[in-house]
């Protein structure tokens, strides 16, 4: 079975198991993840937005659109990468996920990186980094590759951060300019 029917049987198994249910039932639909998988790159957001409850896409926003830009510069583009969030329904009133809601979908993140096996997981934002490298401050360790378990993580601020904070636009754009010399090195 080829790695995009493995992602749909894990995509599946939320619905059928019913995760977050009342999150499901306010959101318009599951958020599951877009990409490439067999991308050698994963990048983890926190939970849908609007935008992305509506197309049933990760990162469509404006967030996104920020986040394909900074793809470009280095050049790589959406195809060449997967994207998902921890949290794959859209929270209420785009308030940040709970920490039960990310303890109930961190399984079906693990499934979906173990199916994909990137070499690099790109955490943006504190919440996906907590999750996957709990006990880090996102100000302290943005854009240093961590090793944890035989995986290298890079924690970056949340694109979104950039759009609420010129300054933290260029700090966000330098630290994906590391990608690939991390990406080389590994």
């Amino acid at each position: 079975m080829g790695k995009q029917s493995q992602l749909e049987k894990v995509k599946e198994r939320i619905i059928i198991n019913k995760v977050c249910e009342e999150l499901a039932e306010q959101a318009t639909q599951l958020v599951f993840g877009d990409g490439n998988p067999d991308a050698d790159m994963v990048f983890i957001g926190e939970a849908p937005g609007k935008n992305e409850d509506l197309q049933g896409k990760p990162f469509v926003g404006a967030a996104g659109k920020f986040l394909n830009e900074m793809l470009e510069m280095i050049g790589l583009k959406r195809g060449d990468i997967y994207i998902t969030n921890i949290v794959k329904y859209r929270p209420p009133n785009n308030r940040d996920p709970l920490p039960e809601e990310k303890t109930a979908f961190l399984p079906y993140l693990r499934q979906q990186l173990e199916i994909i096996r990137p070499k690099l997981i790109v955490t943006l934002g504190r919440h996906s980094m907590d999750v996957l490298l709990p006990g880090l401050k996102i100000s302290q360790v943005h854009g240093q590759p961590k090793k944890f378990k035989d995986q290298i993580y890079l924690p970056l601020f949340h694109p979104a951060a950039a759009l609420y904070n010129g300054g933290m636009r260029q700090t966000l754009i330098d630290d994906f300019a590391l990608i690939p010399q991390i990406l080389k090195a590994i």
